[in-house]
């Protein structure tokens, strides 16, 4: 796949499926620009990694905010002209007891994970139509599709609604935009580091493949849907979860 000539937001990319998703991009050729919201010291380092391969640059700004997204959106078309490929990555989990769980969680879940996806499509969008030409791709989850885990529940009830407003954007977008989303099963990032090993063996069982996904894997997928070899697809969402077994 070659993406030379395109611009490509991933935002949440300091780190994690966000961070391999951005150096595959820019090892295929595209002007990457990296997105956090706290993490500078990660962000800058990824960034340096990257304009090794391509130009890139970093943007500090917080994808639940809109004053903030809007800046973003603004400064990729001040330095670019366009923006053509949007990764909504940026996300938050907030694992606890049902119990023990408060308002406050939901709000914060629910704005970065799905109010986040709204304002970045809405603003680049814009731009897109304005080009004729657009990729955006969500990253939800299989907790969005097997809504198994209680003390997950706004987290998974946020991934759920990102494969609805996936629909719903690439609807609103069509014919010039293609929307789609990757719902990941786990996959080993840092994410995991505070669970215990003996929950994730167990996981890591349920799994056909018996192991977790590599972020590079989820990559793999995510370039695959903003590339001309899926021009076709449109409002789906692919499950990349090695053969998750439910129950």
């Amino acid at each position: 796949m070659n993406f030379k000539g395109k611009v490509v937001l991933v935002t949440g990319s300091s780190r994690g499926i966000g961070r391999s998703i951005a150096v595959k991009f820019a090892k295929e050729g595209a002007s990457v620009v990296i997105n956090y919201r706290s993490n500078e010291n990660e962000a800058k380092a990824i960034t340096e990694i990257i304009s090794s391969y391509s130009d890139c640059m970093c943007i500090q700004a917080d994808v639940s905010k809109e004053k903030d997204v809007k800046r973003m959106i603004d400064t990729i078309i001040e330095r670019y002209g366009h923006l053509d490929i949007l990764v909504n990555n940026a996300g938050i989990a907030i694992d606890n007891d049902f119990k023990d769980r408060h308002v406050k969680d939901w709000q914060e879940t629910l704005n970065t994970n799905l109010i986040g996806v709204f304002l970045t499509s809405k603003y680049a969008g814009k731009y897109m139509l304005q080009n004729q030409y657009g990729k955006i791709i969500n990253i939800s989850s299989t907790n969005g599709i097997d809504t198994i885990y209680p003390y997950s529940i706004d987290y998974d009830a946020s991934k759920a609604g990102l494969i609805n407003m996936t629909k719903n954007l690439a609807i609103e977008f069509a014919p010039v935009i293609n929307v789609n989303a990757v719902a990941p099963g786990w996959v080993d990032t840092g994410m995991n580091d505070d669970l215990s090993k003996s929950y994730l063996k167990s996981e890591m069982e349920r799994t056909l493949l018996k192991r977790f996904a590599e972020p590079e894997e989820i990559a793999n997928v995510v370039l695959f849907l903003a590339s001309d070899m899926a021009r076709y697809i449109d409002g789906e969402t692919i499950r990349v979860d090695g053969g998750l077994k439910v129950g």
